[in-house]
């Protein structure tokens, strides 16, 4: 059964082809389902959601110019960030932040993460994670 997270973003976008291979294709998302007469589609990746439409003006607040969705970055939990990491170099995609490691601290203690980023086709940041666990802040 289809359940939709309570927070479900939704990515206004140029080109809802170009966006649909690049998260269906190189980042393995699923498609949950889409109106493509709407040129809209609903997409899942393990435990996340986003939704994307093709720009209508009607959800637009401002003018649109690349790239979208300046200030902010999606985190997206994943359970093998190599792989995706691998998907887009196997279609050579450009890569904004190679893989690493962090931990980041958290009242007192320390999560950790591999993670990097990657831009979408119209600019929004993506900072795809697998969770690394927790650790004393010494």
């Amino acid at each position: 059964m289809f359940r939709e997270n309570t927070l479900v973003p939704e990515l206004s976008v140029s080109d809802i082809n170009k966006s649909l291979n690049f998260y269906t294709n190189i980042l393995k998302f699923k498609l949950d389902y889409q109106r493509p007469e709407d040129k809209f589609a609903m997409l899942s990746l393990n435990n996340s959601q986003i939704m994307i439409e093709e720009i209508n003006g009607f959800w637009q607040t401002g003018e649109l110019s690349y790239p979208f969705g300046r200030g902010i970055n999606f985190q997206i939990m994943v359970r093998d960030i190599n792989e995706l990491y691998e998907s887009l170099k196997k279609y050579q995609y450009p890569i904004k932040m190679e893989i690493e490691e962090n931990w980041y601290r958290a009242g007192t203690k320390l999560r950790g993460q591999k993670e990097f980023l990657v831009m979408d086709p119209d600019g929004y940041l993506l900072r795809l994670a697998q969770n690394l666990g927790e650790r004393e802040n010494e």
